[in-house]
């Protein structure tokens, strides 16, 4: 049990590292805790689910040589206060337009993905570079049997359960067939669980309807990447890619998790903020 305690917390660290650097910034209708590391032109890191802010970017933290990073900590995560109801990307997305201020570059992983695609088409004109990695955007893909069988997957994950047994299901959905996600430790840390416990009351990323007609319309430079380990991510990916004309990267290694690569997915988020 140990070894899968560890094997977890190097899959997931980070967030206690960094929380040295944490400042809380104050948007008119919320205060979201986010961390900054770094100094240079703004980057605004929106992370997906179950893990934060911190543990989601640990391996970006280099680009703050030259970079201002803002990681972001959404509702129901970190210091951050709870969702008003449910956590909801909408509102998510809200939150991450207030925290643009004059500007910035904006990522997002999964879940927050899908916060930073709604995000950009609400305020575009803040919008530096879009850069965005396997949102679960289902809805981009109806009527295709394996977005459909993903969104059945997450509606039948019994939000009931306990976390530990919830994470095991969630892990092994977002994997796939054939995938392979990583052990889960007993018992779980108490930020890991905090995280898990808003996943588990999260509104389902299937019922996410992409604005792509607004997002058409902006001139930003934009970047789509995806791990390789899956067909009904690949599938997502390609389809943002060809509708909003964005730069697309396949970074195998490390699964869903596509920035957990380092170096490799660092070096195509500079390539796009120094292009615009």
């Amino acid at each position: 049990m140990e070894l899968a305690r560890r094997q977890f917390m190097r899959f997931f660290a980070g967030a206690a590292a960094a929380s040295t650097v944490s400042r809380v910034a104050q948007a008119q209708t919320t205060s979201l805790e986010v961390q900054v590391w770094g100094a240079g032109p703004r980057v605004v890191l929106v992370h997906g689910s179950i893990v934060d802010g911190p543990g989601t970017w640990k391996e970006q933290r280099p680009l703050g040589d030259r970079w201002r990073l803002e990681v972001v900590n959404r509702r129901g995560y970190g210091k951050s206060p709870p969702p008003s109801g449910r956590s909801d990307f909408e509102q998510d997305a809200r939150d991450i337009v207030e925290l643009l201020g004059d500007g910035a570059h904006l990522v997002g992983h999964s879940y927050g993905a899908i916060v930073a695609l709604y995000a950009a088409a609400l305020r575009p004109q803040a919008i530096r570079s879009l850069a965005v990695n396997e949102p679960p955007a289902w809805s981009l893909l109806k009527g295709d049997p394996e977005a459909d069988a993903m969104v059945a997957g997450e509606a039948g994950v019994d939000r009931s359960m306990p976390p530990r047994a919830f994470l095991e299901a969630f892990l092994k959905m977002v994997a796939g067939p054939g995938g392979a996600p990583p052990a889960v430790p007993d018992p779980l840390p108490p930020g890991l669980e905090h995280g898990v416990r808003t996943t588990m009351g999260q509104r389902p990323p299937g019922e996410a309807e992409i604005p792509i007609a607004a997002l058409k319309q902006t001139s930003f430079p934009k970047l789509v990447t995806s791990g390789g380990h899956s067909q009904v991510f690949e599938s997502v990916c390609d389809i943002l890619q060809r509708e909003l004309k964005a730069e697309r990267a396949i970074i195998r290694g490390a699964g869903h998790r596509v920035q957990n690569t380092g170096a490799p997915f660092n070096e195509r988020l500079e390539a796009l903020w120094k292009s615009a």
